[in-house]
């Protein structure tokens, strides 16, 4: 099908520097962290690594589009030894081609670069001079040998009258817990003008210790709890050789953020609950390490070096704000480290607040879309009975007695989020969506100004929460068949939060945000299995927000 699309500007850069998922605590001793990496290294590639050399064993990708460029990448392998996270490898040029057609008989670029192994043998080139709302064809070469061919489309220039956008939208994908079949699913529509990755793109942990309800459906690489550079790049490699994860990304650009598992699970600006001091290293030096290895191995550009905020415009339609939401927010709220409602604590920081309200303000798109990567909705658990709190604790990673808000999310940061919900208010922007990954489970959601009075008090925007590609929701872990817990915890979460339109606690799979002058509708399509690497995929449900409500709304057709 033909894309609808229709302009991401230059990446605007911000003016200065600065779950969820079970909490699960191993501590890897230091030399675990410097063992030898040759068998780990190994297992991450398939056996044809060791007899083809050169080869693009991971595939090729491109992301960020602009309206007169795009952003490609690569992997080489030049030797067989040469295994992501080795160290090895010569040397190698590494040429592209850009042309207008999939047949490469209208070129409209080339160039070549070094690929070594200071940067692990990964490749970007960040190609302009394009023409806007344009699909393209690319493909790598090295030593005789080509990559892939590969799809991207540029975004529409900024002042264009876009009449419709479509993003694919995923997070929280764990490899060992799955097969990412909604990648698969995604890349044979063939109607993605880009697509949105909103965090937990690989899961740090060792090898077995979240798994699909604790069965590890295909193992990691490497197996310990990825630590160093070595680790983290073993572990991008890994990921990078999923067919379905490859085939996404040669039909569709990608836009991605990072959430804490590219870290470690809940990450915050000075460490992580699944990160121990001393006895896994440092978390600056750890830290440094994850940042390396995502900027190497995704189509991402930095807007300012080591974070993934920045903003990308698609005509007059819509533009997209991208958050970093674990670089700079303060620790996790705890009896230890303050209350959730202190002025001095932060999710975004002080900089990073400041652009966002300044570029929703400023705004002169007829939709303002927040890349966001926890949840900024409120969320109380309400009444839920003691079999299902428990299990839900887990779940986003809080104490299990008596907490009724996840403080990983906004619930955790309050200053923050009644500040931003005011700036909405206050200045009257409008058509303000939140697209956020993180939790697990799908939502349609109203962000209201005042949870306590809702739906008396207004809403200052909506958000549509995207279930996980992979990872354990409330069902996997109760261990029960899928829907039976939706089925209870639905109703009563909606009870307690009548700000919540629906809830789904239980199913894998993805969305697909498609926008038009109009509204702003999600889609929610679920797995068949996880575990079943051929899962089929169906819509289940719909919600949209249309122009100037700031309300969700049910629809009763995908688009």
């Amino acid at each position: 099908m033909t894309s609808r699309y229709r302009s991401s500007e230059p990446h605007n850069v911000p003016g200065a520097v600065n779950s969820r998922a079970p909490r699960r605590r191993t501590v890897v001793k230091a030399a675990a962290a410097t063992a030898v990496l040759a068998a780990p290294l190994a297992a991450a590639l398939p056996a044809r690594a060791a007899t083809e050399a050169p080869a693009f064993l991971h595939g090729v990708a491109s992301g960020d589009p602009l309206p007169e460029g795009i952003l490609l990448w690569t992997r080489v392998t030049p030797t067989s030894e040469a295994i992501p996270g080795s160290g090895l490898g010569p040397d190698t040029e590494v040429s592209w081609t850009v042309a207008k057609d999939k047949a490469f008989s209208t070129i409209v670029s080339k160039g070549s670069t070094t690929a070594s192994a200071a940067s692990d043998h990964t490749v970007k080139a960040d190609i302009r001079g394009l023409e806007p709302a344009t699909d393209y064809w690319f493909r790598f070469s090295a030593g005789g040998t080509d990559s892939p061919v590969a799809r991207t489309r540029t975004a529409p220039a900024a002042d264009a009258a876009v009449t419709g956008l479509r993003f694919g939208v995923v997070s929280c994908a764990n490899w060992e817990a799955g097969y990412f079949s909604p990648y698969r699913h995604l890349a044979a529509r063939g109607d993605l003008d880009a697509w949105l990755h909103l965090g937990d793109y690989i899961y740090e942990y060792k090898s077995g210790e979240y798994a699909a309800r604790g069965t590890v459906v295909r193992p990691h690489a490497p197996a310990n709890e990825i630590l160093t550079l070595a680790d983290y790049r073993t572990r991008h490699g890994r990921y990078k050789t999923d067919p379905d994860l490859q085939s996404l990304h040669h039909k569709a650009p990608v836009v991605a953020i990072w959430d804490d598992h590219e870290f470690a699970d809940n990450a915050w600006s000075g460490g992580a609950v699944n990160h121990t001091e001393g006895a896994e290293g440092t978390w600056t030096a750890r830290q440094a390490a994850a940042k390396q290895a995502y900027f190497e191995w995704m189509p991402v550009r930095p807007a300012i070096e080591g974070t993934t905020y920045r903003r990308l415009r698609f005509g007059k339609l819509a533009d997209l704000s991208l958050l970093d939401l674990r670089s700079f927010r303060s620790q996790q709220a705890s009896t230890a480290s303050g209350s959730v409602d202190d002025p001095d604590r932060t999710i975004t920081g002080r900089v990073q607040l400041d652009w966002l309200k300044a570029g929703l303000k400023a705004s002169d798109t007829s939709w303002r879309l927040v890349g966001n990567s926890v949840m900024i909705s409120p969320f109380s658990v309400g009444s839920l009975p003691a079999d299902l709190l428990k299990p839900l604790a887990k779940l986003l990673g809080l104490p299990q007695e008596g907490i009724a808000l996840n403080t990983d999310q906004w619930d955790g940061y309050t200053d923050d989020r009644r500040e931003l919900l005011a700036h909405l208010r206050s200045n009257a922007i409008r058509n303000t969506v939140f697209l956020t990954g993180d939790i697990h489970m799908a939502w349609a959601n109203d962000v209201p100004v005042d949870a306590g009075t809702y739906p008396l008090s207004a809403s200052a925007a909506t958000e549509f929460v995207i279930t996980s590609v992979t990872s354990d929701n409330l069902d996997d872990i109760v261990k029960v068949p899928e829907g039976t817990v939706s089925a209870v915890a639905s109703p009563i979460i909606r009870a307690a939060n009548r700000h919540v339109h629906w809830v789904d606690t239980d199913r894998h799979g993805y969305g697909v945000l498609d926008i038009t002058a109009d509204r702003a509708q999600m889609d929610y399509y679920v797995l068949s299995d996880r575990t079943d690497p051929n899962a089929t995929s169906s819509w289940v449900r719909s919600y949209r927000t249309r122009s100037g409500t700031q309300k969700v709304e049910r629809t009763y057709d995908p688009v």
